[in-house]
């Protein structure tokens, strides 16, 4: 057993670099025969694919992506040995193409199978059951639609498949690539479904739901199998998220998988990388387990087969699945497990004969024990609203009287959960404790608590900040002189609105890629968003079209109140980000540099909306370490460059 170092002495430093350096195997999955894994690793400085035999080792691998640009992070096998997959944009623009690697020849290029102009995107893939080695890939080639387009996989021949009506509008379609099921927004800002006639196209409406409960839209919206449901997430009369199947012919609605108290996490559904929403088999494409909010996620198993695999995966970690993939037979598996403190070990698994091995830890130099527990804690918001969050103390010291970092997530429609977060280490390893909120408005606490966000910009979501950070205090965790305020995104804008609603509250403050201008803001979003903001930033926000609603939001907006910032403020910012775009940082640093109030400004070049290279992620994180050393007293790496 590792020895926990002792109570009045902090673990060593970690190098920065131990922390953000690109992990040495991440995102493994296993090829459909069962005979090869794949796997991202760096080459080149840069994450790269990598395939080797199912009883190698990573001597053996093959790296055959070469990109030394920017790192991959998304690639699909294909239903044909030769070729795989992956997803690449240009510097984070989120321009993202579909290339392919030729697995017989993996030192030729790749080949870009989705060229399209500057400002288009391809926004998922999937294999097309019925034509073998093709792909259904979703992307904007007319900048307003999303429209679905079969890809030879070997020729590269592009054929439309689908096209969508009007924008926002989405067509479903089943496992063979047919329309099954259409799904409208509603002047309201509902969603109506409707069940399509495969062969005529006709519509037949099925189902009316929702409303600002779902401000990214209704979750899911995936077509069974057998085409003869479609599943969803829905409140229903709960208010919990829960997975519910509606039929074709009926409309009726049957619950899948609930669990009382928790809702559906979402998570997945914004980015791959997080963990998945559903498990799905990949033998029958059914749902095998579902992912449900928790202090720590909580996997309902719904597949009888599945829950013996996973009886016996869970005996591998006392973590909680994060990612699993099998062979087409369901008896090889590889699976990845979230934990607090040890990034996501990855394990082999067969079936048929019980055996099971470790392919690898992502950062073998990190020791667990020098990590530091996430623990859920809750308590109320000042008008009665429960809130969860997760506090992280730093190792071997007591915890009283603490510097503290209020981490606010982005989104705002999404949530921090129990898992391996390096700036969360980062920071209690330099002797902070670390609180991360699911203020209102964040996903997977329920109807009540993401709607008790409308109109509350700036109000009683950043209240709920202010709270979080009193009760730490009450609690004796933090010192009320040594408070910082840092986060991305939306975590920005809260920064922001942090050192300008409460000036006095904040010693110290970090911006990273975050809005100041909420009018300006959404007017600078891609034109693609539009059609489905409905419900998420007008309807939370407001429209900065409407004179009076502009009006509002800019009264809420940071860079309105800049004159009241004096905190000394970090500030990080993508040149190429698309979603808050450089102008809102730049409108935040020069009037504060021209009052003479400290800020330190970070713009990297080749990125976008966050830093994805290891170089700018230590770059950033050195900057914050000196930062908050400076204002909130936590102690920095000295060995480390300055």
């Amino acid at each position: 057993m590792t020895e926990v170092p002792s109570r009045g002495t902090l673990p060593k430093p970690v190098d920065v670099e131990e922390f953000f350096a690109d992990p040495v195997f991440s995102g493994a999955s296993i090829s459909p025969d069962g005979t090869r894994i794949a796997y991202l690793a760096p080459k080149c400085g840069r994450t790269n694919v990598w395939v080797r035999g199912i009883d190698e080792e990573h001597e053996n691998a093959v790296c055959v992506t070469h990109d030394a640009r920017r790192g991959i992070r998304t690639y699909y096998w294909t239903d044909d040995p030769r070729w795989l997959l992956y997803l690449q944009d240009t510097d984070g623009n989120e321009d993202w193409h579909l290339h392919r690697v030729d697995l017989d020849a993996p030192d030729e290029p790749a080949v870009d199978l989705t060229p399209m102009p500057a400002g288009s995107r391809v926004f998922a893939a999937e294999p097309m059951k019925s034509v073998p080695a093709s792909v259904l890939v979703w992307m904007n080639r007319r900048p307003m639609f999303i429209d679905l387009f079969r890809i030879d996989v070997a020729s590269g021949e592009t054929t439309p498949h689908l096209e969508q009506p009007e924008p926002g509008d989405n067509m479903l379609v089943g496992r063979d690539g047919e329309a099954a099921f259409y799904s409208v927004p509603a002047d309201d800002g509902g969603y109506e479904f409707h069940a399509v006639d495969p062969g005529t196209g006709e519509k037949r409406f099925l189902h009316r739901m929702g409303g600002p409960e779902y401000p990214l839209g209704v979750p899911l919206q995936m077509v069974t199998p057998d085409g003869k449901g479609l599943l969803v997430g829905a409140y229903q009369d709960s208010d919990d998220l829960r997975l519910v199947r509606i039929d074709r012919e009926t409309g009726e609605e049957t619950v899948v998988a609930a669990v009382e108290g928790s809702s559906l996490c979402t998570m997945g559904l914004a980015d791959p990388r997080l963990p998945p929403t559903l498990f799905i088999s990949r033998r029958t494409g059914e749902v095998i387990a579902a992912r449900f909010v928790g202090d720590r996620p909580r996997i309902e198993v719904l597949d009888p087969h599945f829950a013996e695999v996973h009886a016996e995966l869970e005996k591998l970690s006392d973590g909680v699945l994060h990612t699993v993939s099998s062979d087409e037979s369901e008896r090889r598996w590889v699976a990845s497990f979230i934990h607090d403190r040890e990034p996501k070990t990855t394990w082999f698994y067969d079936h048929g004969t019980g055996e099971s091995r470790l392919l690898s830890r992502p950062h073998p130099h990190l020791d667990p024990a020098d990590l530091a527990p996430m623990t859920a804690v809750r308590f109320p918001a000042r008008d009665g609203l429960p809130l969860h969050a997760f506090l992280t103390l730093p190792v071997g010291v007591e915890p009283e009287n603490l510097p503290l970092v209020l981490l606010v997530h982005g989104g705002p429609w999404m949530h921090d959960s129990w898992t391996y977060n390096p700036t969360v280490q980062f920071l209690a390893n330099r002797g902070y404790a670390v609180l991360q909120v699911n203020f209102r408005g964040s996903s997977g606490y329920g109807k009540r608590h993401i709607t008790s966000a409308i109109g509350e910009f700036a109000g009683k979501m950043h209240d709920d900040l202010i709270d979080a950070a009193d009760w730490a205090v009450a609690q004796g965790y933090a010192d009320p002189a040594r408070i910082g305020i840092a986060g991305g995104s939306y975590g920005g804008y809260a920064a922001l609105v942090g050192v300008t609603v409460t000036p006095d509250r904040f010693a110290a403050a970090v911006d990273y890629v975050g809005i100041s201008d909420l009018a300006n803001f959404m007017r600078t979003l891609p034109p693609f968003t539009r059609p489905s903001m409905a419900n998420s930033w007008y309807r939370y926000v407001g429209d900065p079209e409407d004179p009076a609603q502009e009006a509002d939001m800019l009264a809420r907006s940071p860079i309105t109140m800049v004159d009241r910032i004096r905190t000394p403020l970090l500030v990080a910012q993508g040149a190429n980000d698309v979603r808050v775009v450089q102008e809102e940082s730049d409108n935040i640093v020069e009037p504060l540099r021209a009052r003479g109030v400290p800020v330190e400004y970070l713009v990297a070049d080749d990125e976008g909306h966050g830093f994805e290279n290891p170089e700018n992620q230590v770059r950033l994180h050195r900057a914050i370490e000196r930062h908050l050393a400076e204002h909130l007293g936590g102690r920095r790496d000295t060995a480390a460059p300055a």
